[in-house]
């Protein structure tokens, strides 16, 4: 427990164990179930913590409370690593009402059906505030970003917005820090985690941000990662670039699966030359880097090559599985080379090609780069021409 200002506690945990949050990303620095605690006259907390952590939530709950009796259980999102612990709190105190969207009051049976909600739940609207007796919470929708029945909420004596996923971060407050007052070390698992987690919803992230913008919010308390206090328009800001799916970096992302070595060459070389002009390159290895980390450095480049081998009469099947992860996010307004490799039949481009030309406002540059085996010295031409042109 840690107290945030008057009558307001963090009751979070961290999770120094889990090896992969929502079981597909990995996070060797832990995450953190973020938690609070509002007294007013009456007392509301605000979200619970994943199921693996019940115990110890529990724990910093009862301390906070001091044997007060809570009035309002507030759910700003039902995904069970904030909610996993709804049930055990509505046994405890029999007389707490669950407060969330009437989304999630549809919901919550779907996740606890040995619980009885009859009675016990308030159906929250857009702009409605919880009066909790000397102070307020206000509650603004938050419609996919990035479940439907996501709202945040803001309290209007400490000017906390309490955010749900948004201005989430991997990384356990014990490791991380537990105010985000560094932005660029902030940014790095940040970034990841926006990308990943609420990447494919700009429109609706984009539609929050201007809701927000008419408060006047002194901190963001959000369900994962350090609670921000100081100059919170410059995490605005890469909330605001994020969700426009704009770059943040101008450069290029050469991006390369390659069997053998010699499309990671002839990458490394493009990598070399572009750098060459003036122009800031990153080169990754999607076959060994975490897809995560590479689906952050996509959506942060405003140019991107493309460069894989042809396998089976197809693509190289970790380049095609780190274009679908972009499809997934919704990928969009890049500039993009290909280049591709094939012994005996090249098809990897045109594959390429294809599913990039699906997605949103993407300029797909010609012509495509082949390469025969292994990068020759004529190769290195083309290279040069496909350098120019991407960085035009």
């Amino acid at each position: 427990m840690k107290q945030l200002s008057e009558n307001l506690f963090y009751i979070g945990v961290d999770d120094l164990d889990l090896d992969l949050f929502e079981s597909q990303y990995p996070v060797p620095e832990g995450m953190a179930y973020n938690s609070y605690l509002l007294k007013g006259q009456k007392i509301a907390i605000l979200d619970t913590a994943d199921a693996r952590k019940a115990d110890e939530w529990l724990a910093n709950l009862q301390e906070a409370l001091a044997g007060a009796q809570p009035d309002y259980l507030v759910i700003h999102h039902l995904e069970p690593d904030h909610s996993a612990v709804i049930a055990r709190v509505m046994e405890l105190y029999p007389g707490l009402t669950v407060a969330c969207s009437a989304k999630a009051v549809q919901m919550l049976a779907q996740f606890f059906p040995e619980a009885d909600f009859s009675g016990r739940t308030l159906a929250l609207k857009e702009g409605e505030a919880l009066d909790l007796g000397g102070r307020s919470l206000k509650f603004l929708g938050a419609p996919m970003v990035h479940w439907p029945e996501v709202m945040v909420s803001y309290d209007n004596v400490s000017g906390t917005l309490f955010s749900a996923d948004a201005f989430g971060k991997f990384g356990a407050l014990s490791k991380c820090g537990f105010f985000g007052e560094d932005e660029e070390d902030w940014a790095c698992e940040a970034r990841r985690y926006y990308f990943n987690i609420c990447g494919k919803y700009g429109t609706p992230v984009q539609t929050l941000l201007k809701k927000v913008s008419a408060l006047d919010v002194k901190a963001i308390a959000p369900a994962h990662g350090p609670i921000l206090r100081k100059e919170l328009e410059k995490y605005i800001g890469l909330y605001n670039i994020w969700s426009r799916y704009e770059a943040e970096k101008e450069g290029v992302l050469v991006a390369y699966a390659s069997i053998h070595g010699g499309t990671a060459k002839a990458a490394k070389v493009l990598g070399e030359i572009i750098a060459a002009k003036g122009l800031k390159a990153k080169v990754i290895d999607v076959a060994r880097m975490e897809v995560s980390e590479a689906v952050e450095d996509a959506f942060s480049y405003n140019k991107v090559v493309l460069a894989a081998s042809s396998y089976d009469g197809g693509l190289f099947p970790p380049m095609y599985d780190f274009l679908h992860h972009l499809q997934d996010k919704a990928w969009q307004k890049r500039r993009i080379g290909i280049v591709e490799n094939g012994s005996w039949a090249p098809c990897a481009g045109r594959i390429m090609k294809d599913m990039v030309s699906g997605f949103k406002e993407m300029e797909v540059l010609e012509p495509v780069v082949t390469l025969k085996s292994v990068m020759k010295e004529d190769d290195k031409a083309a290279l040069e021409n496909l350098a120019n042109e991407i960085i035009k």
